[in-house]
């Protein structure tokens, strides 16, 4: 490529890097006041420490820049246009993932893109998933939770009557809302499953069965939370499914959940005895 073609290549991923601007601070936005994605929060800071981490071995790759990347950065314009054209926030967040991978490729090559995947993927996982999507995630789990709690609920005898994702005791009526159908804690937990699996597995098809063992954690734990929040309240008022309580009842179960996470991530490693678990962060 000619050094004046590459110079107004560069001042054009710059112009579109400018454009991105209200796209980054809107996502930003989310992560401070959207309780469901503040993990971004973390996982921004996370993804640039584990860049930064790599400079040396990024520092050492042979600078390829191909031609491709020129192509994807089009591609995610269009992109970002069509997203803000039909405020489709979704596709202009998307498009902005879609401009950094293209923009690395045309910069430094294929190689450097490898090289920062996993980071690629910790901040993939903190973007909001779309409404539309998240109305046919959100509605599953919130009547899987509510089964479980119902099941649990008359085994111990107490009287329970489920409709849809309400539950209906003798003294209070508790309805597994949005907020309480799994999917923060799910989102949260898949970031974590893929540190966890980083660090301790090098193969992808073990690293791959701990991230995917993420799902039926946050699902079982959340059933749990429910079910629990549901017999508090029966002995102890509605108080016990808001406030303080319950809140501490999320942070001590999410801990919980981590931690089984951790052992499903050993269990993996002791059926795998051919890889190593040695950090590869």
């Amino acid at each position: 490529m000619q050094r004046a073609d590459r110079v107004a290549s560069i001042a054009v991923l710059v112009l579109a890097a400018i454009a991105y601007g209200p796209v980054v601070a809107r996502l930003t936005a989310t992560w401070w006041t959207d309780s469901e994605y503040s993990h971004g929060l973390i996982c921004a800071p996370l993804a640039a420490a584990i860049v930064y981490s790599r400079r040396r071995e990024l520092a050492g790759l042979r600078i390829d820049g191909r031609r491709a990347g020129l192509y994807g950065a089009a591609a995610s314009a269009a992109l970002l246009l069509l997203g803000t054209l039909g405020a489709e926030v979704f596709l202009t967040r998307a498009s902005l993932l879609l401009f950094l991978a293209s923009a690395i490729v045309f910069l430094f090559g294929w190689r450097h893109l490898r090289a920062v995947a996993f980071p690629f993927a910790i901040i993939a996982l903190s973007i909001p998933i779309p409404a539309l999507l998240m109305e046919h995630i959100t509605l599953p789990l919130q009547f899987a939770a509510s089964s479980v709690a119902e099941t649990t609920l008359s085994s111990l005898h107490i009287p329970v009557l489920r409709e849809g994702n309400v539950l209906v005791l003798a003294d209070a009526t508790l309805q597994v809302a949005e907020a309480c159908s799994g999917v923060r804690s799910m989102m949260s937990l898949l970031v974590l499953a893929i540190v966890i699996a980083k660090m301790m597995e090098r193969h992808p098809i073990t690293r791959t069965a701990i991230v995917l063992a993420a799902v039926p954690v946050a699902i079982a734990v959340n059933a749990v939370r429910v079910t629990t929040t549901a017999i508090a309240t029966e002995y102890y008022g509605i108080g016990a499914a808001e406030g303080l309580l319950h809140e501490a009842l999320g942070v001590v179960l999410f801990i919980a959940s981590a931690a089984l996470l951790v052992g499903c991530a050993r269990l993996v490693a002791a059926m795998s005895p051919r890889l190593s678990l040695r950090p590869s962060l």
